[in-house]
């Protein structure tokens, strides 16, 4: 009796979006197939299939389709608890419910339909999510997959009739039956009997169901995603200058396409960016320790509004137990830092041999170096290292994220350090005598981060070396005492499996690591700090659950800049950064709510 009465309650609300948008998905599955496979219609599925809401009357296959692709749409939405595919799937579902009494006088039809929205009209409060940031062009991303999804599909749909299709046409044919089918015209394809209309109602739905979901993505009003409004990037300026010198990464907090939370004090920030559903914090929170929880609390109020995944990239390990304290999150290490202190620094002795040795090498071929504030150069100079740093990317995206700043020699940031290496060349290029620059942004008033590195491809090996250590030996004239290098991903387990004594399983672990290094900076990043002798301070990922950490590496690389998957335009059609800034979201989840319904 337990059991049935455990049955009759239904999931828990917490569970509601997860159980209601697998079975939407299972729903949309079957449905699809059913549009497109005749067999399935006729076979013993079809007693289920045949009910499922879509499948009516003359036009059951292409209503089947359509349905089953709209709430494959919606499944992902309703999972993730958002309240427009909550409304979508309770007006989708009792119009289905009625259609099937209506056309068919399907009882069946009908309880599957109120099966599952009766979950939904229950647990309504577990259905409150915020919409995530968007823009227009995601009617564009829309128009493509979609595109492609009903190509491949509709493919699919003509191939399945054979034992009805009239001689043998080529797959040219059959392509070009299916994109004349998507904009509802007769294709070069016949079939005997009944098949045609199937084929042609299906594949005029899949081409009008395109067509409205692009319009209504490109229609809609814009929401785009939250970035600092000067009004933020000053008051986190203020905490930096009070509390800068505690996490080497707060001066990164002030890119500006981050968004960011406030403690109710005001005294502690949190900055992040939304991707891929991710809420993606990087570094430890901004301000006093003491008002860290209230940020924190903010910031896990925003991830719950929005049905966000929240994660933390590169907290320290007071960061880490602070947000675990707070949260119930867990903490892994991700990786150590390399910070050098200045005042040890040398080049002399045995561990520094092949750094002395490259610099000296370089310095005898006529480089040399310059380490100035930005507010000490020219605005021409300025333009010219902005310019060469930008052409010297090698990529089209701008890579990083946790320990990236995203600008060079801005006016607001004339703290900052940028060494530069410069040789006469007989001929020289569009930069005159730059060949390499680094970038250090401020770490409270006697520190400084590495921001950037970048060199001219033509120039001799060593470039980065030898502004590492111009910076470091001019350091004290700045009242640095500390310089924070590149970050190491996984140091630990490098530097460990190559020792003696290590067991089958880290080893097999370096193994994958170095073999992964082909494609990205792990091991040669590890080796290029260890080359300045450095502390390493561990640095840790914080997360929700383990079944998250695929999702939030996958959007740690695309931050970084690892994976893009912006479609790719030409650069007259590129998005351009718009003149205003969508402001933070710092008001309290109750107050958001209200205003968004």
């Amino acid at each position: 009796m337990s059991r049935v009465r455990h049955l009759l309650r239904g999931p828990r609300p917490e569970a509601a979006p997860l159980l209601v948008g697998r079975a939407c998905a299972l729903v949309g599955v079957l449905d699809i197939a059913a549009g497109v496979f005749p067999r399935f219609r006729h076979s013993r599925m079809h007693a289920i299939a045949e009910v499922l809401p879509g499948a009516l009357g003359p036009f059951a296959a292409a209503l089947s389709l359509s349905t089953g692709v709209l709430l494959l749409l919606l499944a992902h939405g309703l999972k993730r608890g958002k309240r427009r595919a909550w409304r979508a799937a309770v007006a989708l579902l009792p119009a289905g419910a009625v259609a099937q009494f209506t056309y068919r006088h399907s009882i069946v039809g009908v309880l599957i339909s109120l099966a599952l929205l009766a979950p939904l009209l229950r647990h309504r409060d577990q259905f409150n999510a915020l919409p995530d940031p968007r823009s227009r062009w995601r009617a564009l991303a829309n128009f493509v997959l979609m595109s492609a999804g009903s190509l491949l599909l509709g493919l699919l749909i003509v191939s399945v009739h054979t034992e009805r299709m009239v001689g043998d046409p080529s797959l040219a044919d059959r392509i070009t039956h299916v994109i004349y089918g998507l904009f509802g015209f007769e294709g070069p394809v016949d079939y005997q009997g009944d098949a045609s209309w199937t084929v042609a109602f299906s594949l005029g739905a899949l081409g009008l169901l395109t067509a409205v979901t692009t319009i209504y993505l490109a229609f809609r009003p814009e929401h785009p995603a939250a970035q600092l409004t000067e009004e933020d990037e000053a008051r986190l300026r203020a905490l930096l200058e009070r509390h800068g010198g505690r996490d080497s990464l707060g001066h990164f907090a002030l890119r500006r396409d981050k968004a960011v939370v406030f403690s109710p004090s005001g005294k502690a920030a949190v900055t992040y960016r939304v991707v891929s559903g991710v809420m993606l914090a990087s570094g430890d929170p901004i301000g006093d320790v003491e008002a860290w929880p209230g940020a924190i609390e903010r910031f896990m109020d925003e991830a719950r509004a929005h049905s966000w995944t929240p994660a933390v990239m590169g907290c320290s390990e007071t960061g880490g137990e602070v947000w675990t304290r707070e949260t119930g999150l867990d903490a892994l290490e991700l990786g150590d830092e390399a910070v050098v202190d200045v005042a040890d620094f040398s080049l002399a002795g045995r561990a520094m041999r092949n750094v002395r040795q490259m610099v000296k090498r370089i310095e005898r071929a006529g480089y040399e170096t310059r380490v100035r504030r930005v507010r000490d150069l020219g605005d021409a100079e300025l333009e010219r290292i902005r310019r060469a740093a930008d052409d010297w990317r090698g990529t089209d995206t701008e890579r990083g994220f946790s320990m990236a700043l995203g600008r060079v020699g801005d006016p607001a940031d004339g703290d900052c350090l940028i060494a530069t290496a410069h040789k006469q060349d007989d001929h020289p290029g569009p930069y005159g005598d730059l060949k390499a620059v680094l970038h250090f942004v401020p770490w409270g008033t006697d520190g400084a981060s590495l921001d950037l590195m970048r060199r001219d491809r033509s120039a001799d090996p060593g470039m980065n070396e030898l502004l590492i250590v111009a910076a470091l030996q001019a350091a004290p004239k700045f009242g640095i005492a500390r310089v924070s290098l590149n970050f190491a991903m996984f140091r630990s387990a490098l530097a460990r499996g190559e020792k003696i004594g290590a067991g089958p399983v880290l080893r097999a672990w370096r193994g994958l690591l170095v073999f992964l290094s082909r494609w990205f900076q792990i091991e040669s990043l590890y080796k290029f700090n260890a080359k300045f002798q450095p502390r390493w301070e561990p640095r840790f990922v914080v997360y929700r659950a383990s079944a998250d950490l695929p999702r939030i590496g996958f959007a740690a690389m695309q931050a970084e800049g690892f994976v893009n998957l912006a479609l790719p335009l030409p650069r007259f059609l590129r998005r351009r950064r718009p003149a205003g800034r969508r402001p933070c979201a710092h008001g309290t989840t109750t107050e958001r709510s209200v205003r968004a319904a």
